[in-house]
């Protein structure tokens, strides 16, 4: 069974259906897209895992971020998230082809300890230990909740500090989310995949790496 499809004829038929029906429906609707096949191919499993179209609008990727992200899967790279949901969400058949790992350190109790002790948040601290745990230097970094943590990673990355194949930036949210979002996409120094404006969230960053190791089986 090929671990990048649906387990059963079923689902494979619905996935299919509801593929074709979103891109029938972008071109009839919305006169269609402008982005690649592969950057489609992300942005189309967002539009399915959410029912929104606006996220054809909200996408964005940097010149290298598919090339980035598909190398570093097939190398076996790990991918670190900001919370459980990500890592709880994505498909352990997918990751077992190339020997991806998920992390997410927000429960940690180091990680816990010190952030109540510095007065900052989780977010922050996890993707710090991450840092220290040499997971960021190659690893594919998905931030779904926390504008906190991707700003912390965008300043381990000017600082030197870490260099991630791919930080995929879809932090959902009023408390600078928007923010956070747009410093990822005005930086050059690490590829990226960002959906600006408010909207997004952990099931976002899921579909969008599940979008990415289909890809990358290709």
């Amino acid at each position: 069974m090929d671990p990048m499809k649906q387990i059963t004829t079923k689902g494979r038929d619905i996935e299919a259906s509801s593929f074709s029906i979103i891109d029938a429906e972008m071109a009839e609707r919305y006169g269609g897209h402008q982005f690649t096949a592969q950057q489609w191919s992300v942005v189309r499993r967002a539009i399915h895992t959410s029912g929104d179209f606006e996220f054809a609008k909200l996408f964005q990727f940097s010149e290298s971020a598919i090339d980035s992200a598909l190398q570093a899967i097939r190398n076996g790279c790990p991918i670190v998230a900001d919370v459980t949901m990500i890592t709880s969400g994505l498909s352990k058949r997918r990751m077992e082809l190339y020997g991806n790992q998920a992390h997410c350190f927000i429960s940690d109790e180091e990680v816990m300890a010190t952030a109540i002790e510095s007065g900052g948040t989780r977010a922050v601290e996890a993707m710090r230990k991450a840092r220290d745990l040499g997971l960021l230097d190659g690893g594919i970094v998905g931030i779904g909740n926390a504008p906190t943590a991707l700003f912390e990673v965008l300043r381990m990355v000017e600082a030197g500090e870490a260099k991630p194949a791919l930080i995929i930036g879809i932090p959902v949210g009023f408390v600078k989310a928007i923010e956070s979002k747009l410093a990822l996409a005005e930086q050059d120094r690490v590829p990226f995949i960002a959906s600006l404006g408010r909207k997004g969230g952990s099931p976002l960053v899921v579909s969008t790496l599940h979008a990415l190791m289909v890809e990358a089986a290709k």
